[in-house]
């Protein structure tokens, strides 16, 4: 081990690159991340130039995955995982004794496995990504698990990133090239956001038995429905609570609400 410990982070999302980072210096001040790549190609490039003692990888990253970068890694530097799937497919990291964390990264999960690395670094311990486990952790998400229907939004506001839990969402909206994000933020305030996920990719993502298409334009959150009245032409308006937008119903969707 050296005397300051050093790590590469691989996330193809420059926001979450740079937010565990920041909470990496928050949590383990000592810790040099001397690398940031952007997929698992670069990962092991940047892993052969810096060798750190540990590597951050996310799962799912274009062309080659957290994964394949993990085998090509070996036991040469402790592997810890970032992962967005769900509870019930973390199971197969918690089964192969991997270290992982969960999207969005949390502050006391983070501590816990920074406490678990400064362990292991300081007793040398050999890493625990053998190929074997590897291998059984790519199997076991194949087989098992999907991801689970989106939780958070990532929203860049201002010179931040909003990590907006989807529950909170009372509404998206198609804006030109963007998607709007209208949610309640602290103490329930009305707040609005332009992510670059088209609308349509984040329907195929979403709860269906919570969140509603309305409109080739919109997607409401059924909890947040106030109220829904008809208008002219086989359509619809729908009243939200708590807040003055009213939003349109298309002919297409108002099957949704024939028993209103």
């Amino acid at each position: 081990m050296t005397a300051r410990p050093t790590a590469l982070i691989a996330d193809d999302e420059p926001l979450l690159r740079d937010a565990l980072a920041r909470q990496l210096a928050q949590a383990w001040p000592e810790l040099d991340v001397v690398a940031q790549a952007r997929n698992g190609r670069e990962a092991m490039q940047c892993f052969d130039a810096k060798q750190p003692d540990i590597c951050f990888l996310d799962v799912q990253m274009p062309g080659v995955s957290g994964i394949e970068a993990a085998r090509h890694i070996g036991r040469r530097a402790h592997v810890v995982f970032v992962t967005a799937f769900d509870q019930y497919a973390v199971q197969a990291f918690a089964e192969g004794v991997l270290d992982y964390l969960v999207k969005p990264v949390e502050m006391p999960r983070l501590e816990e496995t920074v406490r678990r690395l400064r362990e292991r670094l300081h007793a040398a311990q050999p890493a625990t990504n053998t190929e074997a486990l590897l291998q059984q952790l790519a199997a076991q998400l194949q087989r098992g698990a999907a991801p689970s229907p989106l939780r958070w939004i990532r929203a860049q506001v201002g010179a931040s990133l909003r990590l907006i839990l989807v529950d909170d969402i009372d509404y998206l909206r198609s804006d030109t090239k963007y998607t709007r994000v209208a949610w309640r933020a602290e103490a329930g305030q009305a707040a609005e956001a332009l992510i670059a996920t088209p609308l349509k990719e984040l329907v195929a993502q979403l709860d269906p038995t919570q969140f509603a298409q309305v409109h080739r334009s919109v997607v409401v959150n059924l909890r947040a429905i106030d109220h829904v009245t008809r208008g002219d032409h086989e359509t619809a308006e729908i009243h939200l609570k708590n807040r003055d937008e009213v939003l349109p119903v298309s002919r297409s969707y108002l099957h949704l609400f024939r028993q209103m």
